[in-house]
């Protein structure tokens, strides 16, 4: 499992898959191989929608983000 966790405060924000991790590893931008942190905002989740993410990961991204129109994630491998 992998944990998200909001980039400003260090909450946690929930766990996701491998396969949900991988997502979005193909649907979104990286800085570099050692980046672990992704630029959320909510036009990018309703294009990760589209895309195909599953719901899980849909709410877990919409709950985080709350009544804000961006986020910083982070996430940790276990």
């Amino acid at each position: 499992m992998i944990k998200l966790f909001n980039k400003e405060n260090n909450k946690a924000i929930g766990e996701i898959s491998d396969e949900q991790m991988q997502f979005l590893v193909n649907h979104l931008e990286e800085q570099g191989t050692e980046d672990t942190d992704y630029f959320v905002t909510a036009d990018t989740v309703d294009r990760l929608e589209e895309e195909g993410a599953d719901d899980d990961l849909l709410l877990i991204l919409r709950k985080a983000m709350g009544d804000r129109t961006e986020i910083d994630i982070r996430y940790e491998e276990e």
